[in-house]
């Protein structure tokens, strides 16, 4: 009877460790497939005929108007005369200022979220969140000596913004951004540290 718990115990152990193994590989593969699929689709007549090319062809032509609005002066005023139309069109305004600040704060030449930080969110017990300074000085709202953060909850696709006073924030040295959002999305097991210092459970 022992040894049938143990093989028991022993199958479950694998199977979970395979879950552990194959989950963020089979989600990681679907994620990139749907994307790909929902690209390719916008012209299915196309994509019925030569899969993928559709995909192809948006990305490289996304890539080329990123190459000729940074390296060209036409190609720059083309793009920045459009930007200018969007940005003044009632209606229109709002969706793609909105969308260009947030597609801009992660990629491209004008990250937001390149500086991480530690917040004290408590002095007694003392307590540190890791954030990402977004606004260095809060003057022209009436907080002066006040800087804006962008806290990053675990596991989710949100945060908060909050204001603190700059004295109540430590700029992490030696640490990139991508790291440390790394950190704080994945509630501490990834990041800057190593595997040895990760807290695991005994079997």
């Amino acid at each position: 009877m022992n040894n049938n718990n143990n093989y028991l115990k022993l199958f479950l152990r694998s199977f979970l460790q395979g879950l552990v193994i194959i989950g963020p590989i089979a989600a990681t593969i679907g994620i990139i497939w749907y994307f790909i699929s929902g690209i390719d689709n916008l012209i299915p007549s196309l994509s019925a005929q030569f899969p993928g090319l559709v995909f192809i062809i948006v990305i490289l032509g996304t890539a080329f108007v990123g190459f000729i609005g940074n390296k060209f002066i036409i190609g720059k005023v083309i793009v920045d005369s459009f930007d200018y139309v969007l940005e003044h069109t009632p209606g229109i305004k709002f969706i793609y200022t909105s969308l260009k600040d947030v597609m801009s704060s992660f990629v491209g030449d004008k990250k937001k979220f390149n500086i991480p930080v530690l917040v004290q969110t408590s002095a007694t017990p003392e307590v540190w969140r890791v954030g990402f300074l977004t606004q260095s000085d809060l003057s022209s709202v009436g907080f002066p000596g006040y800087v804006s953060v962008y806290l990053p909850h675990s596991y989710a696709v949100s945060g908060w913004v909050v204001f603190v006073l700059a004295s109540n924030i430590k700029i992490l040295k030696n640490v990139d951004a991508a790291n440390a959002m790394k950190f704080a999305v994945s509630g501490g097991v990834a990041g800057f540290h190593s595997d040895a210092a990760v807290f695991k459970a005994p079997e």
